[in-house]
């Protein structure tokens, strides 16, 4: 039986919930037969994986790959991961390379297919590494199949503090921001930007993004937006606008139907 993570709570309750019990949840998601059983299958395998094609090959160890950076949504694009992991990333020409998305990069990076004459699979530690971050990602979607802001929220604390911390200007930094779904929905919504912001110019949004975090938050630094206190806030804003949203969502719908019945009914009386 599947690990189904326990959120009593909407919101920024539901998030408090959570952070609560994280450390316990994680570890009774990680325990569940299912898992245990792919991860004693990937440590006994990777190790024998010398390429690109060896890994989309394999259903199982393909999962795990895609699934620790994010990237299930791939795991009918073989040709495509392939190619990816075929060309690295040490090539400023290589795909991973050119694409928005940097979970496609980091995937390459992590594995060195073709990057090194030896992959980075044949490292004692490399099981380890990929195996934490699959767990991690996974008790994420399984949190979102309960709530998606929540998940959202999971992924911000992950996914900020290791932007904030790289060696990379604030432009660059923003650039990740908006290239990344769920960095981009975040912080659209803590900042209160309208979906239409995404429609612009990359540079017009990376503006108006840093203009509205600087006014908000005092800084426009992902580093300093990345520190404890800051990103305690912002995961605040973000889950108390998305569950108003919600709320007013499910408001417009709950009136839309009743005037939609209401004339239902006049048009029957007309009739009788």
């Amino acid at each position: 039986m599947t690990y189904q993570p326990v959120v009593p709570f909407s919101g920024f309750a539901g998030w408090r919930f959570l952070s609560r019990t994280m450390e316990t949840q994680q570890a009774a998601f990680a325990a569940s037969t299912e898992n245990q059983r792919l991860d004693s299958y990937f440590r006994e395998t990777i190790g024998q994986i010398d390429t690109a094609k060896a890994l989309v090959d394999d259903r199982r160890l393909l999962g795990v790959a895609l699934g620790a950076f994010g990237l299930d949504a791939d795991f009918d694009n073989k040709y495509f991961i392939r190619k990816v992991l075929e060309e690295g990333s040490l090539d400023r020409t290589a795909l991973a390379n050119k694409l928005s998305d940097k979970s496609y990069l980091a995937l390459t990076t992590a594995f060195g297919f073709g990057d090194y004459s030896v992959p980075r699979t044949k490292l004692s530690t490399f099981a380890d590494e990929i195996l934490t971050k699959f767990q991690t990602r996974e008790f994420e979607v399984a949190v979102g199949e309960v709530d998606n802001d929540l998940r959202m929220a999971m992924s911000l604390q992950r996914d900020l503090p290791e932007l904030g911390a790289k060696d990379m200007s604030e432009t660059a930094k923003w650039y990740t921001i908006i290239g990344s779904p769920s960095l981009s929905r975040v912080f659209q919504t803590a900042l209160n930007l309208p979906p239409s912001v995404g429609a612009l110019d990359v540079d017009q949004q990376r503006e108006i993004y840093m203009s509205k975090a600087q006014r908000v938050y005092g800084t426009a630094d992902p580093a300093e937006l990345s520190r404890p206190e800051t990103l305690e806030v912002l995961t605040r804003d973000y889950l108390l606008r998305a569950q108003l949203s919600s709320m007013i969502s499910v408001s417009s719908q709950n009136v839309a139907l009743s005037l939609l019945q209401n004339a239902g009914a006049q048009r029957l009386s007309l009739r009788l």
